[in-house]
């Protein structure tokens, strides 16, 4: 792969939008063939520089290029003039973690009735208002009925509802932590959370793993030295290493933050769908810990809901607060749409439906990648590569191929990258399509006897 071009495009500071000039532009050099598959275009900042633009500006403009599919983004390597390929045929996409739909389950059909029977019985007026604060009673209600599996019976004044997992754990952070302290985390951790670091100025501070997760004694070690702010840990399958932590690691580290005082942000998204998950830190910890769960990988993310069980009732006060500063209020059509599949059983119908899909898949993972590493219920599978493979030349050449996978760097914290990929199965509709994306996967990884300076 050679280096940067030195494309750069003309502007007309009175041509219209500059972000859409500049996409304009890549779409024409990609039609000429001055841009051909497989070019790095420039780093967004050189070329900001050259344009004398603003950064976001050339921001914008490569994430309209990708949009029209002009575009591949590959972490830690830049932009890349993508594969021509069939307009018809979307993307597969193999990157991004979600759910896949459950068989036998038409999902515009059940929310259409539960929206027209949430109108035809609801104040619609009163329900499409403002809705701020930690979720109404019934809303709370619906939410510890839900995780009652996962937590045992929980009281609902320590119940949040929130606008997602994401700005409810940066409302956790921005509670727990200001700019400059640390958060401890695994060496490979969910992007989101390295997200919050960042935003919020943040150190993500990476604990030794092992086969179990975090070590107990390396987080004693670290609070000793510089205590962190809190613990993310995300303990049931794993995002990226798929990793469930066992029950006896999981106390051993509850001993050690409650030795130290650290909170818990516990990010628990996954615990449906193992079914055997054990015990979460919430009920381990009950008094340090922030649990976090979203339905976006369980059910859908189109719901936008996630439920927030602090330490108490004092503490979930306190994050309301935190939390109108992220995001007013959780979506209230979505939060009653959530609260009534609680109720009628239609959400754990469709979390089994899912479960079952997601474990159909993993079998068929299995079989064609039999070198991943996953949950048998898991939505993605981690690929460590073999020493004759670089994780950029192999999201290079799946890229090539129409396919998107996620190198390790956009799950490090700190320390070398390890040569792995991480590869999700959810999002292709079809088990056909997966099934044929992960075979070319798996043809280019045996053709892989080359080195990386053969392709070069």
């Amino acid at each position: 792969m050679s280096g940067a071009t030195s494309w750069t495009p003309r502007i007309d500071p009175v041509g219209g939008p500059l972000y859409l000039q500049i996409a304009d532009a890549i779409e024409g050099a990609v039609a000429s063939g001055a841009l051909r598959e497989g070019d790095r275009l420039p780093p967004q900042r050189s070329l900001a520089q050259a344009l004398s633009v603003d950064l976001t500006t050339v921001t914008r403009a490569y994430a309209e290029a990708r949009r029209r599919a002009l575009l591949d983004a590959v972490t830690g390597r830049g932009s890349f003039v993508a594969a021509r390929r069939d307009p018809a045929a979307p993307p597969i996409d193999l990157g991004m973690n979600i759910p896949p739909a459950p068989r036998g389950v038409r999902l515009a059909e059940v929310l259409g009735r539960s929206v027209a029977d949430l109108v035809a019985r609801t104040d619609i007026d009163q329900l499409m208002s403002y809705h701020p604060g930690a979720g109404s009673a019934s809303d709370r209600a619906a939410a510890a009925a839900w995780l009652r599996p996962t937590l045992g019976a929980v009281d609902p004044d320590r119940i949040l509802v929130a606008a997602g997992a994401q700005g409810a754990m940066a409302a956790i952070a921005t509670t727990l932590a200001r700019s400059g302290d640390a958060m401890a985390c695994e060496p490979l951790v969910y992007p989101g959370a390295l997200s919050i670091a960042h935003q919020y100025g943040l150190e993500a501070q990476a604990v030794e793993a092992d086969a179990d997760g975090m070590r107990p004694e390396a987080l004693d070690r670290l609070c000793r030295t510089r205590k962190p702010a809190f613990a993310y840990l995300n303990p049931t399958i794993g995002n990226p290493t798929t990793i469930t932590m066992p029950e006896a690691r999981r106390r051993a580290l509850a001993d050690v933050a409650a030795a130290h005082g650290l909170p818990i942000l516990e990010d628990d998204p996954y615990s449906p769908l193992a079914s055997d998950a054990p015990p979460p830190f919430a009920t381990l910890a009950p008094d340090l810990t922030w649990h976090v769960h979203t339905v976006s990988k369980c059910l859908t993310p189109g719901l936008r809901v996630a439920y927030v069980v602090a330490p108490s009732p004092a503490a979930r006060a306190e994050l309301v607060a935190g939390l109108r500063a992220v995001s007013l209020m959780a979506p209230p059509l979505m939060t009653a749409v959530l609260g009534r599949w609680i109720r009628e059983g239609t959400a754990q119908a469709f979390l089994d439906g899912v479960r079952a899909e997601a474990a159909a898949r993993q079998t068929l993972a299995r079989a064609v990648l039999p070198d991943g590493r996953a949950h048998r219920n898991g939505l993605h599978l981690w690929l460590p590569l073999p020493a004759r493979w670089d994780r950029h030349r192999l999201a290079d050449r799946a890229r090539a191929q129409g396919l998107a996978v996620t190198p390790s760097d956009a799950f490090n914290v700190g320390g070398p990258a390890v040569e792995a990929v991480r590869i999700s199965l959810g999002a292709v509709p079809e088990r056909a399509r997966l099934a044929s994306a992960l075979t070319t996967l798996a043809d280019i990884l045996s053709d892989g006897r080359r080195t990386l300076h053969d392709v070069v």
